[in-house]
């Protein structure tokens, strides 16, 4: 062996050989349940967000609640499907405190109307009385009571927007659905889709469970079908948890919703044009044909005993009318323009429901 080739053999052998072992490369960790998310220095979450009314009710009457509030379930169910970002020991302070303020302003109205001026026109002491008691009283049990049926009337309507894109929604999920998108994909993207109203803030809570809080998808499902305020979209959700656990395929569950949803919506349609046909014919017979009769009828009556002479006048704002003419007037000036009133109340009101 040469000279040469027993040195390169020597340095061979002292070379470094840590090339030869096996590296060992740590796999980034999976953070999986609930985890700290870094926000913005400043930022408040919005659920404790109150505004400066809200937050005055709370600051006066906190103690006083907090002292006499018992749980309440309903009222706190109503508010999660209402989406009112405020708990029901805020809510409740801010309805007993509007009903204080209504009930004090009540009273000093009651005071100027039933002191003063009542004073002025010599009524008796009872009058006075009574007055200010129902202007100190029933506009603070009003208020009361409309502020107690707020967050169950939001979810209600939240509840019929819900329903009215459903239909439209399950077309969307199917779709993404049959391009083998994952379930947390898909509502995922159903939540930047603000086209489909109330439908869009229900999946924008599933996507906050699973991407904020860590929650897995099928737990996240299950939480947003018992906060919902439609049953239709319980439903869905809970067939959503139940396909999944018992193994079978969520694609043909989604097609099959959106097939079923799309019958109801024709059949809903359908339903609804033949109510709204109903009432159109009723409000042709009812509030066109029978007061014009009614009116011909009167007047000829009117006619025929002589211009009501020899009938009991009835004054009115100073002027004596004839009875039958007294009729009339309030044919043609209250009843007609009230029916009419209300049967255009009553079907803008189908009409609105048959859209939602």
């Amino acid at each position: 062996m040469s000279d040469g080739e027993s040195n390169l053999f020597s340095k061979f052998e002292n070379m470094d050989r840590s090339f030869l072992g096996t590296k060992t490369v740590k796999s980034k960790r999976v953070v999986e349940g609930p985890h700290p998310v870094k926000l913005p220095a400043g930022t408040v979450p919005d659920y404790v967000k109150l505004s400066p009314y809200q937050q005055f009710c709370w600051r006066i009457m906190r103690r006083f609640v907090e002292a006499r509030f018992r749980p309440n379930q309903e009222l706190e169910d109503n508010l999660i499907k209402a989406h009112m970002k405020i708990r029901p020991e805020e809510y409740t302070a801010v309805t007993w405190m509007t009903s204080i303020i209504t009930g004090i302003a009540g009273f000093m109205v009651g005071i100027i109307f039933g002191g003063v001026i009542l004073t002025l026109l010599h009524s008796i002491i009872a009058l006075r009385i009574v007055v200010i008691l129902l202007t100190t009283l029933v506009p603070p049990v009003a208020v009361y009571m409309v502020l107690k049926a707020v967050p169950s009337s939001k979810a209600s309507s939240r509840a019929r927007d819900i329903n009215k894109h459903i239909g439209s929604a399950m077309s969307f999920i199917s779709a993404l659905a049959s391009a083998d998108v994952n379930v947390d994909v898909i509502f995922e993207e159903l939540a930047k889709q603000p086209i489909y109203g109330e439908v869009q803030k229900e999946a924008e809570w599933i996507t906050r469970d699973t991407t904020l809080l860590g929650v897995d998808i099928l737990t996240a499902i299950k939480n947003a079908a018992s906060r919902t305020p439609s049953p239709k979209f319980q439903d869905f959700l809970q067939g959503v948890v139940t396909t999944a656990t018992s193994g079978g395929h969520l694609k043909p569950y989604f097609l099959l919703k959106a097939e079923q949803f799309e019958k109801e919506e024709k059949l809903n349609t359908k339903q609804n044009m033949e109510t709204l046909g109903l009432f159109a014919e009723t409000f042709v017979t009812v509030v066109v044909a029978f007061p014009l009769f009614l009116v011909v009828i009167m007047a000829i009556m009117s006619i025929v005993s002589g211009g009501g002479g020899g009938q009991a006048a009835v004054v009115v704002f100073g002027t004596p009318l004839p009875f039958n003419v007294l009729l009339l007037y309030i044919v043609v000036l209250l009843m007609i323009p009230a029916s009419q009133g209300g049967f255009i109340f009553f079907v803008w009101n189908m009409s609105k429901e048959a859209a939602q």
